[in-house]
């Protein structure tokens, strides 16, 4: 199963840092990587491997809404086949 994740907010030390380090504790594998700073705004978004994830994907959403609370960014966690189905054209 692979999810994707937004990060968009105001820019500053430690995002991605503290992205990938929650990721790494929690089994999530980056496949694959894009950012973009635009002005002082940054806007990230990772494609993620969950196949050997041990928590429920609904907690790790939430947990990724906190974290990016806690930096005053805001994170999201889609399942890759309900992002696949809202972008679909």
């Amino acid at each position: 199963m692979k999810g994707i994740i937004t990060v968009l907010g105001k820019d500053h030390v430690g995002i991605i840092g503290t992205v990938c380090t929650y990721l790494s504790r929690n089994d999530i594998n980056i496949l694959d990587i894009s950012q973009t700073i635009v002005g002082s705004y940054l806007n990230m978004m990772m494609i993620v491997d969950l196949s050997i994830v041990k928590k429920e994907f609904t907690v790790l959403v939430d947990e990724m809404v906190e974290l990016g609370e806690n930096m005053g960014v805001a994170i999201k966690m889609q399942h890759e086949d309900i992002f696949n189905s809202m972008h679909r054209v």
